[in-house]
């Protein structure tokens, strides 16, 4: 499967930039549709907001072992909360390398929590989950957040995730292609929404993030 790039307005009046799966881009090169801005664009250093300032929104999903997870059962503990598309092969596989890296760096009583709510419902099987933490090298911390459409879309709109997906049958087989915008928030452990990173963005960038609030 291959991911497109898409511009969703919401993030870009928050942070400035837009990511798609297949292709990066920063500010008014992404709203022109510039795509050889892919190779040149700037690491984002992250855009902050004031303790108790953005309640981090609620919700409950399922992990991989289909335990309930939501932010409210990881109180206490920093979250990284990013939004990952299972079966990309593009840059999702970078996004969660920076997080693997920054969370294997912390020392172990401070490491923070990741959650990767899924982008794609119809590819988040046992299998689909299993390549991802052989290839990716996952790291404990790392959870994933799965669910049916309507429950990941709700997740989705709240943290104003912008998705894109198209279906297309090849050879009698129904397959859908997912576009959507990479975001990763730090929220501390109020549950609040301290950072939101806009991919590309550096492990150490979220680092510094995380320490402001330890």
């Amino acid at each position: 499967m291959r991911s497109k790039p898409v511009s969703w307005l919401k993030i870009a009046l928050i942070a400035g930039a837009v990511v798609g799966g297949a292709g990066v881009g920063i500010g008014v090169a992404i709203a022109q549709g510039d795509s050889s801005s892919k190779q040149s664009a700037p690491s984002d250093p992250g855009t902050f907001f004031a303790a108790g300032s953005r309640p981090a929104p609620e919700f409950t999903l399922r992990d991989e072992a289909g335990r309930s997870i939501g932010l409210r059962s990881l109180r206490g503990r920093t979250v990284l909360l990013a939004f990952i598309d299972p079966v990309c092969r593009n840059y999702c596989p970078f996004e969660a390398k920076i997080l693997n890296d920054l969370v294997s760096r912390a020392p172990a009583a401070k490491r923070p929590a990741i959650v990767a709510v899924s982008v794609n419902p119809w590819n988040q099987t046992k299998a689909d989950l299993a390549v991802d933490r052989a290839k990716w090298h996952l790291a404990p911390e790392w959870r994933w957040g799965l669910g049916s459409y309507a429950q990941l879309a709700r997740v989705w709109e709240k943290y104003s995730i912008g998705v894109q997906v198209q279906t297309k049958t090849l050879a009698g087989v129904t397959v859908h292609e997912v576009a959507h915008t990479e975001a990763a928030y730090v929220i501390d452990s109020h549950g609040d929404e301290r950072a939101l990173f806009i991919y590309p963005y550096r492990a150490d960038a979220v680092a510094r993030a995380v320490a402001r609030i330890s």
